[in-house]
């Protein structure tokens, strides 16, 4: 197999066991999709039903639909704008602000469980290197500017990996 196929299988098995374990592990409370609601409203609390759909990527009855679960299972409440009836905003209950700590704490677990498999430099460069190809890595300030020319040499990259890989 090439590279990138392994990388599929690898990064497949791995997604599917995570999501397992965090299913298993969060219910009966909650579900990883409302974990990520949690998460989402513990940065941008109090949000609007459609300030959801850039993050979620799904529609709007989704959305609707997942709210009313979690809004039954005591996660969240919404209520009306007082200045603009039509306007819901929706915002956690401190259940749902408990469930969002202990479901952290519990995908962290499965996580590190996981990440313990190998050694300490080697996970720091299992890190640096998936936000590098996912390009949520910031260039390290230690780090030279590249070359304008376009392209680098193998030996000049590989020398830039290394430099930044050590500052993580």
């Amino acid at each position: 197999m090439d590279n990138a196929a392994d990388f599929v299988k690898s990064w497949t098995k791995l997604t599917k066991d995570w999501n397992a374990q965090m299913e298993a592990e969060l219910a009966p409370q909650l579900t990883a999709g409302q974990l990520e609601v949690l998460e989402l409203m513990q940065a941008h609390e109090p949000m609007k039903p459609s300030d959801l759909l850039p993050y979620l990527e799904t529609t709007p009855a989704a959305i609707t639909t997942l709210l009313d679960r979690m809004e039954r299972a005591g996660l969240v409440e919404r209520k009306r704008d007082e200045g603009d009836r039509r306007i819901v905003w929706v915002t956690m209950t401190p259940l749902g602000r408990s469930e969002a700590e202990r479901g952290i704490g519990v995908r962290s677990a499965i996580v590190n469980r996981s990440l313990e498999q190998v050694s300490s430099h080697n996970r720091q460069l299992l890190v640096y290197l998936i936000s590098k190809v996912a390009g949520t890595r910031e260039p390290s300030p230690t780090v030279e500017k590249k070359p304008s020319s376009g392209e680098q040499d193998d030996r000049s990259a590989s020398q830039e990996d290394n430099v930044e890989s050590s500052a993580v």
